[in-house]
């Protein structure tokens, strides 16, 4: 068996465990992969601040695919590479039609750097404190002239399953110029411009280092990586993933909190002692 050119791997509930580390464990078979010629990409919902902080605690650089495709981010560098921004236009539409559905849902807007919130989005992530900047309205979130790269939608009342059904059943036409998803987020559902997925990002990067789909594995737990799970050649739920996860993904291996992703690397390259 050919061993993978590329490991593609979500975060929060696949590399990391539940407190947010990457163990050591992990680590560990990241790098004996990396030094036996296989390229990790992260490919993540989260921003680039996220991943900074991540990169800074572990030591990781390269390549992440960072909120849901919108991003490629050079690690090492800190620098966006490429991006696909959802017009703000466009957000107010799919905003508007889906505050008709569910009029109590509030918006916010994540630009990669920053998140900016209306009254009404009362979602607060401590590790966000110094992101999270309020704006007086809904009115005035529009007003920004900052790229942004996903619409949030949250609710204090609806699980994040309920929030992507109705979105997709509901919003009419405003629906056809972008792409829902989720990542397992409390109440919070997260919208990209059209056609940014995960996997499309992560497609047209293999595509420039020559690496095909086959030569791919990826990990995954949630909605927004089903599309990276099904473009790789290989791809792997997690144990503790979502049931429409587990259900769409014929292999897995075991939860974040029992090291999923070293388990199968090591079986793959080997035990880290071993190299």
């Amino acid at each position: 068996m050919l061993l993978p050119r590329l490991i593609a791997s979500d975060l929060d509930g696949t590399l990391l465990r539940r407190d947010g580390t990457l163990s050591s464990r992990t680590l560990r078979a990241l790098r004996s992969a990396e030094s036996a010629g296989a390229e990790v990409v992260l490919v993540t919902a989260r921003p680039p601040r996220f991943v900074d902080r991540l990169a800074e605690a572990t030591g990781l650089t390269g390549t992440a695919v960072c909120s849901n495709g919108a991003l490629v981010y050079d690690i090492g560098t800190r620098t966006v590479v490429s991006s696909r921004v959802l017009p703000v236009t466009v957000a107010q539409r799919v905003a508007t039609a889906l505050a008709a559905v569910l009029p109590e849902v509030g918006f916010a807007l994540e630009t990669g750097n920053q998140v900016l919130y209306e009254p009404a989005y009362r979602l607060r992530l401590s590790e966000e404190i110094d992101a999270e900047l309020p704006v007086a309205s809904l009115a005035d979130l529009w007003l920004t002239d900052v790229p942004v790269t996903k619409l949030l939608a949250w609710s204090d009342r609806l699980d994040a399953d309920t929030l992507l059904a109705a979105a997709r059943q509901g919003v009419g036409p405003a629906g056809s110029e972008v792409q829902f998803t989720h990542s397992g987020g409390r109440g919070l559902l997260e919208i990209s411009a059209f056609g940014v997925t995960k996997a499309g990002t992560l497609a047209e990067l293999c595509a420039g280092r020559g690496i095909d789909a086959t030569e791919v594995i990826a990990f995954g737990d949630m909605p927004n990586d089903l599309t990276v799970l099904d473009w790789a050649g290989t791809g792997y739920a997690m144990g503790n993933a979502h049931p429409a996860v587990l259900a769409a993904v014929p292999s897995h291996t075991m939860s974040n909190e029992e090291d999923g992703v070293a388990h199968v690397l090591e079986r793959l390259f080997g035990p880290p002692t071993a190299r």
